[in-house]
């Protein structure tokens, strides 16, 4: 098997939250090794910032860590020819993109991405709280990205990026991540964005359900909000069971559990070559790791 799915010596996963404020209960990254041991959470009881786990990915992230991140990296594209049609700066690539929107936002603070949702061209094509719903939205759950139709036919309910309503909305913190892989830009390459590359650290996006899904858990029943629950699903996946009881948040379990399911999945060659994947897709929505 190549040498770019088998090296990794560390596995994270980051639960992300595209909230209002500096700090997020929403928020938790979890670690393993190689090795086998029980994935545990990075500084736990901690409530992280989002620039914080920017330092925390570009200062103390460990050498060969596969990374992911549980938000969507770029919008649809592939369904209208372009993530913002009738924009003149509508952006090419996924890269330019999340320039576009860190420059935006540059004023945002805490990593935020109002600015860039109240443009007045972009705001044509999401949908804001408050009954502001763009005429690009596109109705229903929005318009969906290759990678998200992949999804729904492994069984999830998938909503747009272009979304940022509701409890299943994950614009905002899409939005906010997007902010954060440009300025990984140069340290960490952000898989099919980027070449898996041979050697080093690789951020790759995830959808936490996936990780509980092959855990034995259904797609709507994917939360685990007891230990319990997560080390059964742990079990399922062989991983070591982590210590405690009662209640965990799930964000927490999300993580842990992901992290868990990376360390497997990433010596799955065909998790790598999913049959949708074109180079085009690849430049300008990304794909979610994972979905095939």
């Amino acid at each position: 098997m190549p040498q770019g799915v088998t090296r990794f010596q560390h596995f994270a996963a980051i639960d992300w939250s595209g909230a209002a404020g500096e700090r997020h209960r929403g928020i938790a990254v979890a670690l393993c090794s190689q090795d086998g041991a029980a994935p545990q959470l990075v500084r736990p009881g901690h409530r992280w910032s989002r620039r914080e786990v920017l330092d925390w990915l570009l200062e103390e992230l460990p050498a060969d860590t596969l990374v992911g991140f549980d938000m969507g990296i770029s919008l649809a594209f592939a369904d209208c020819g372009a993530f913002f049609p009738g924009w003149s700066e509508s952006p090419a690539n996924a890269r330019d993109l999340w320039a576009k929107i860190d420059a935006l936002c540059e004023l945002d603070p805490h990593l935020a991405a109002t600015s860039f949702v109240d443009h007045a061209e972009a705001a044509r094509h999401f949908r804001r709280h408050g009954g502001r719903e763009g005429e690009h939205f596109g109705g229903g759950r929005g318009r969906l990205r290759v990678t998200e139709r992949a999804q729904e036919a492994m069984g999830c309910k998938p909503y747009s990026n272009f979304n940022l309503v509701g409890a299943a909305q994950v614009g905002k913190s899409s939005l906010t991540g997007m902010r954060v892989l440009h300025r990984l830009a140069g340290h960490l390459p952000v898989w099919p964005v980027d070449p898996l590359p041979q050697s080093g650290a690789v951020v790759v996006e995830i959808y936490t359900t996936l990780a509980a899904m092959a855990a034995g858990r259904s797609a709507n029943k994917s939360k685990m909000r007891s230990y319990d629950e997560l080390n059964a699903a742990l079990q399922v996946l062989g991983a070591p069971l982590v210590p405690g009881s009662g209640p965990i948040a799930d964000h927490a379990s999300d993580a842990l559990l992901t992290a868990a399911w990376l360390r497997g999945a990433a010596h799955d060659l065909a998790l790598w070559n999913p049959p949708a994947l074109t180079r085009e897709i690849a430049q300008t929505e990304g794909w979610t790791f994972g979905a095939q």
